[in-house]
């Protein structure tokens, strides 16, 4: 085995350091709303989609102005 530098040992303990403090950092949940954003394709359905589910909201939120809960869709 080739001698080892201290240089070397100083390379080789400051990769550790960085791996470790990789691995200990704090990770968001699993279920993290961040998980799904962007996975929906920018195409004609995705849009039909997304215009339904802002009328729906809106029409929930109408009916609650006027003080009726019932379902909107």
């Amino acid at each position: 085995m080739p001698d080892v530098t201290l240089e070397d040992l100083t390379k080789r303990v400051e990769e550790l350091e960085r791996k470790l403090a990789e691995l200990t950092k704090p990770q968001p949940p699993a279920n993290d709303w961040r998980s799904v954003v962007g996975i929906f394709e920018d195409d004609e359905f995705a849009r039909d989609w997304e215009a339904e589910t802002l009328a729906i909201r809106e029409r929930s939120r109408q009916a609650a102005r006027e003080g009726r809960y019932d379902d909107p869709a």
